[in-house]
């Protein structure tokens, strides 16, 4: 695992999951995190958390769907450290499941929304930023098998579109110093499973901390336009 001391490291959806567990980790390896998140309390205890194994945060309640926020969030961010190092980014929207033909207009849009539309305004604000840096990374959560599920159309549809924006923009960073890669998570008892998997036993599935720290175990070996499954 890469020392990151010193290092700044932006996580959105960092207030439950596996963003909650990688921030604690990037913490732990001296990173200042700076954890966004639309849920106040989850961020408030990640902080206690961090805060109790000596790292330092950054709490940042907002909504990734808020555009004069995330244009405030990159001008923050640029007038305090002048750059990011590091974006891992978990938020996702699981929009209810249904056949295709009954999925519901606001259900559709929303995931739209919040997985496609979103990433890429948060390129927009976040690529100066990371290119700033001596070694800037952006990590993505995938979701390769999303588009292919029965009763997922919405889901699907929203990831699928989220992989080809984060595509094209490693494809057009691939010359820079900017490295873009992606993980496609083993299960793990999150919210978000158990939204596509009612009653399923999790205590069997990997545990976030434990994928979060193969995440970070993976950076020193990740390719830019990488797909890693951990």
């Amino acid at each position: 695992m890469a020392d990151l001391t010193g290092k700044i490291a932006l996580v959105t959806g960092a207030s439950r999951g596996l963003g909650y567990a990688s921030a604690k980790v990037l913490a732990a390896e001296g990173a200042h995190v700076i954890a966004l998140a639309r849920t106040v309390g989850g961020l408030e205890e990640l902080d206690d958390e961090i805060k109790q194994a000596s790292g330092e945060a950054t709490l940042v309640p907002l909504d990734i769907n808020d555009d004069p926020g995330l244009e405030r969030l990159g001008g923050a961010i640029h007038q305090r450290w002048g750059k990011l190092d590091l974006w891992l980014h978990t938020a996702a929207e699981p929009a209810p499941l249904s056949p295709a033909q009954h999925a519901a207009a606001k259900d559709v849009e929303k995931a739209m929304k919040t997985n496609a539309l979103a990433t890429q305004r948060l390129i927009r604000v976040l690529d100066p930023l990371l290119r700033a840096a001596e070694a800037g990374e952006a990590i993505f959560c995938a979701d390769p098998d999303a588009p292919h599920g029965k009763f997922n159309a919405a889901y699907g549809a929203s990831k699928a579109a989220q992989a080809a924006i984060v595509a094209s923009w490693a494809e057009e960073c691939a010359n820079t110093k900017l490295k873009i890669w992606s993980i496609a998570p083993t299960a793990m008892p999150t919210a978000l499973r158990a939204r596509f998997h009612p009653g399923e036993n999790q205590t069997a599935l990997r545990t976030t901390m434990d994928v979060a720290a193969a995440l970070l175990d993976a950076q020193s070996t990740a390719q830019h336009g990488a797909l890693i499954h951990i």
